[in-house]
């Protein structure tokens, strides 16, 4: 009974390399006119779908490629359900992408609080100073070494950088209420 067996093992195997040698590239052009996504892996997964139906198999070769075709149509119409249940995949392009927002730093300096200008009004040194400082959140040694400078000096640089800052503000301020109040601000100055 077992000399039986291994022999009927034997045979089945025998016969699923032949049919793999001799239907794998039709089958495969079958799913490849058909559309399917993956026409390697389903035909990987039609001959592992075939293995265990070869000992009950009859018809001959003919019957086998009924058979192989069979399954692998199945196949193909599964893969055309489920293609139909899952929404289309489209590429990622962040340039087009409207659902982002910007940072909280760009919105500051970029946005309608008017920073962007009144650093536009600083001295190149100052704007730097700031940005590091403020914007980039870097600790006076990280700046010193960016700058090329002492850190003694970054801290002198930063100081007077929000001193010309304060002054743009309060300046701005002052032409604001004027122009409130009805008058221009060149009538003050």
């Amino acid at each position: 009974m077992k000399e039986r067996a291994h022999r009927d093992t034997g045979g089945t195997a025998v016969l699923f390399t032949d049919a793999y040698r001799t239907h794998a590239a039709s089958l495969l052009a079958y799913l490849r006119s058909q559309g399917v996504d993956d026409p390697e892996a389903v035909t990987q997964d039609v001959f592992v779908a075939l293995y265990p139906r070869l000992e009950s198999l009859s018809g001959g070769r003919d019957g086998l490629r009924a058979l192989l075709f069979t399954i692998a149509h199945a196949r193909v119409v599964d893969h055309h359900r489920r293609r139909s249940r899952v929404p289309v995949a489209v590429a990622y392009d962040p340039l087009t992408d409207t659902r982002s927002t910007p940072s909280a730093e760009d919105d500051v300096v970029h946005g309608d609080t008017g920073v962007a200008e009144l650093l536009a009004r600083l001295t190149p040194e100052y704007r730097d100073v700031v940005a590091l400082r403020v914007l980039a959140d870097l600790s006076v040694e990280e700046v010193a070494g960016i700058m090329g400078r002492t850190p003694g000096a970054v801290k002198q640089l930063q100081r007077r950088a929000l001193l010309a800052l304060r002054r743009e503000v309060a300046s701005d301020d002052e032409a604001a209420a004027l122009v409130d109040a009805g008058r221009e601000p060149e009538e003050v100055r």
